[in-house]
């Protein structure tokens, strides 16, 4: 039986315990029994023991860090926004309004053959492709519009204005863009009999403006950028009776970087960019639909084209494609493109590469050609003719290795009939050409330009790519090795 004297200190115990103690008084609390003689020193022993454990335990407990008062999305949200400006920030000049806005106002007049209004319509994606009804999922259909192909100036420009790396003082940026719409102001004196003075008016102006600024004094125009919405021969006139503007040939165009939809491969400062195809996607959802959606789509035809001959010229390469895709019966498909029938896209194109494993791909008016980016985006394979067709133009948007998601064929083999295109596709097994199928869905991403202010989150698309290089660029410039002229 216990001794009398330890109850007093026991009941205050038990009370103490009901009322949720703090670790000093349930420390002191103990203390007190073993304080009487009449405890064995082993029990001593033992319950100090106790008390530098439980001492132990809770000084682990009270070293925890305190938790951040900032909830933990808004954090990793802010540490994210700082990697992706980690390659620099965007300032875009505020031109006058005649290079640019002015412009689109003018669409009545800028096509000598008729108004320009609804394919620069909808922020220059155009109108609604209501007739792919059917063809596209429904709930995709939104995202589908007429494009023309000459409108990056107005689609990157829109982007830009929302950029998150966009800054509004030119002190913090690292690049700098001139939304000058240079391709839609020289487009309705390409055809006409205009003198070499209406065909460079625009683009003089526009240098005198840019080059009187401080930023780009400073800089000689190493760190600026401009998109050119349309080929690059289309402002390399050498002389006064060639074609279209001088406007890449002048002195203050000389060391700024410029998107065009087709890029001289021996001009460092030409980087080409995707030609704009009629699916737009408003986030990344409708990207993943529409991929699942190629994916699944059961192919009838082995290969097809949609073109027109080009019987003006001699030895018409489309001409002889076109002939072994009639010889081919079932096992080729094709759209007569004559005239403007193609120009902005249709449903039987859609449709048409939507049913084919592999699209030719010859060259166009120039090396290069939207149908590639139309044949893509529906999941068919490009059969190219040109190296310059894709392999020197798109590099930042194409995988590395051509061989993995296209066919290149010698034209040259055909033309004298040593190969036909048949023969040369069958040899493809069915494993082989699904996993090109799945290379070419995979880079759909970075060949459209998404319908939104911000992008499509954590997926790049053909703008994001574009920029991303552009900035990485400027970052390379400013290493040692690398040299700048004046």
């Amino acid at each position: 039986m216990l001794p009398k004297s330890i109850h007093p200190s026991l009941e205050p115990q038990t009370k103490t315990l009901h009322n949720k103690p703090t670790l000093t008084s349930s420390i002191t609390s103990l203390l007190k029994p073993l304080s009487s003689p009449q405890i064995p020193r082993s029990w001593i022993f033992f319950t100090v023991l106790f008390i530098q454990i439980l001492l132990l335990c809770n000084l682990r407990m009270f070293s925890s860090p305190i938790p951040s008062p900032l909830p933990a999305p808004i954090v990793h949200h802010s540490s994210q926004a700082l990697d992706q400006c980690g390659s620099g920030k965007v300032f875009v000049y505020d031109l006058p309004q005649t290079f640019n806005y002015e412009i689109l106002q003018n669409c009545d007049n800028l096509n000598p053959w008729g108004s320009r209004c609804n394919s620069l319509s909808n922020n220059g994606f155009g109108l609604n492709a209501a007739a792919l009804a059917g063809i596209v999922p429904e709930d995709l259909l939104p995202a589908w519009h007429w494009t023309d192909q000459f409108v990056t100036e107005v689609i990157f420009h829109n982007r830009l204005l929302n950029h998150r790396c966009r800054v509004k003082e030119p002190e913090s940026a690292t690049a700098f863009y001139i939304p000058f719409y240079a391709g839609l102001a020289v487009g309705k004196y390409l055809w006409l009999n205009s003198t070499a003075e209406e065909r460079d008016r625009h683009c003089d102006m526009m240098l005198r403006w840019v080059m009187d600024q401080p930023f780009f004094k400073r800089s000689n125009g190493w760190d600026h950028f401009i998109t050119m919405g349309r080929i690059t021969w289309d402002f390399r006139r050498s002389s006064e009776r060639d074609w279209g503007s001088s406007c890449i040939y002048k002195p203050g165009l000389r060391n700024v970087t410029r998107l065009l939809i087709e890029r001289n491969p021996w001009d460092y400062f030409d980087v080409g960019v995707p030609y704009p195809t009629g699916f737009h996607p408003r986030s990344k959802s409708d990207v993943t639909r529409w991929q699942n959606f190629v994916h699944e789509r059961q192919r009838s035809a082995l290969f097809c084209f949609a073109g027109a001959p080009r019987r003006a010229f001699r030895q018409d390469f489309r001409g002889i494609l076109l002939s072994q895709c009639r010889d081919a019966g079932e096992s080729c498909r094709t759209v007569n493109c004559t005239g403007t029938r193609c120009s902005n896209g249709t449903s039987a194109i859609l449709e048409t590469f939507l049913d084919s494993d592999f699209c030719l791909q010859p060259r166009g008016d120039s090396f290069t050609r939207r149908s590639i980016f139309d044949c893509m985006v529906a999941g068919s394979i490009p059969v190219f003719f040109w190296r310059r067709s894709a392999y020197l133009q798109y590099e930042l948007f194409l995988p590395v290795e051509p061989g993995s998601y296209s066919v290149y064929i010698d034209r040259n083999a055909v033309k004298n009939g040593t190969v036909t295109v048949k023969n040369v596709l069958e040899k493809f097994t069915r494993e082989r050409v699904r996993q090109m199928r799945e290379k070419v869905i995979e880079y759909i991403p970075r060949l459209i330009y998404a319908n939104t202010k911000d992008g499509l989150d954590d997926m790049k698309d053909a703008f994001d790519v574009a920029i991303e290089g552009v900035l990485k660029r400027f970052e390379e410039q400013e290493q040692p090795k690398f040299h700048k002229w004046k």
